[in-house]
């Protein structure tokens, strides 16, 4: 019986919650929405990219515990983090005001959940890395996703609210993945580096890691930084078939204030 109620617990641990359906459920319906060119198209593309984004969320943060458990660290199951519930990866900091501001008023995505894994629990360095390195590979998977209507050529003019809002949220998956993977104490990137650091090198590392966000910023805020990272970024949206144009109409529908 004992064998009975563990397997129970475990597949309850592994369950998509409603919270996550629910999401997915209105991020459709914005794309249906938008498809149909029915209601408002601020409305439609607001819908679709902010219910995709908390999607995109659950499923970083999602990749991150799902290999954790693999690894070693089993306690990501009693915390909930293998339902995809992404109120469980709230932090009202890191995964409200900040990337809100980032893509609001920037346009760029950044995943803000929050996801404590215990890493001594994991099997080596390498899965340690592993799991830092999984949710950027989340945000990249999404991106390839959406991006491939453009990629086989799909006419766009027929329903454009809806392909800009695609095209939008595709870029939000791309600047996510990018941030993320940058070497920033504290983001992924960094994390992913932060086993493989000794002695006064990882004091330093583990100094700074509160403030990744503000290092990010001031990253960003740096003239020639910020070119490189957006030239980059926009390259690799060019490679990819997202047309500019679709993203900027995204853009400007989420920014509807301007």
């Amino acid at each position: 019986m004992s064998t009975v109620r563990a397997g129970r617990r475990r597949t309850a641990a592994f369950r998509p919650s409603p919270v996550f359906l629910g999401v997915v459920a209105l991020w459709l319906t914005g794309g249906v929405l938008a498809w149909l060119e029915y209601g408002s198209p601020v409305v439609n593309v607001l819908l679709f990219v902010l219910a995709g984004w908390i999607v995109s969320l659950s499923l970083h943060e999602y990749a991150h515990a799902l290999t954790a458990y693999r690894s070693g660290d089993h306690s990501v199951a009693a915390r909930g983090y293998l339902t995809l519930n992404p109120l469980t990866y709230t932090h009202p900091l890191l995964s409200i005001v900040f990337p809100l501001i980032f893509l609001l008023i920037g346009g760029i995505g950044l995943p803000g959940g929050a996801v404590w894994v215990n890493r001594d629990a994991t099997r080596s360095r390498g899965r340690a890395s592993l799991i830092s390195l999984v949710g950027p590979g989340a945000n990249v998977v999404f991106l390839l996703v959406l991006a491939v209507p453009f990629l086989i050529g799909i006419d766009t003019r027929a329903h454009p609210t809806f392909w800009a809002a695609v095209a939008f949220l595709a870029f939000l998956q791309l600047t996510a993945a990018a941030l993320n993977l940058l070497p920033v104490p504290g983001l992924d990137g960094g994390n992913a580096l932060r086993p493989w650091l000794r002695g006064d090198t990882a004091k330093v590392y583990d100094y700074l890691a509160p403030f990744g966000f503000l290092l990010l910023v001031a990253i960003l805020f740096t003239p020639v930084v910020s070119d490189i990272f957006w030239g980059t970024v926009l390259g690799v949206a060019d490679v990819l078939g997202v047309p500019r144009g679709l993203i900027r109409d995204g853009l400007n529908l989420v920014q509807f204030w301007r």
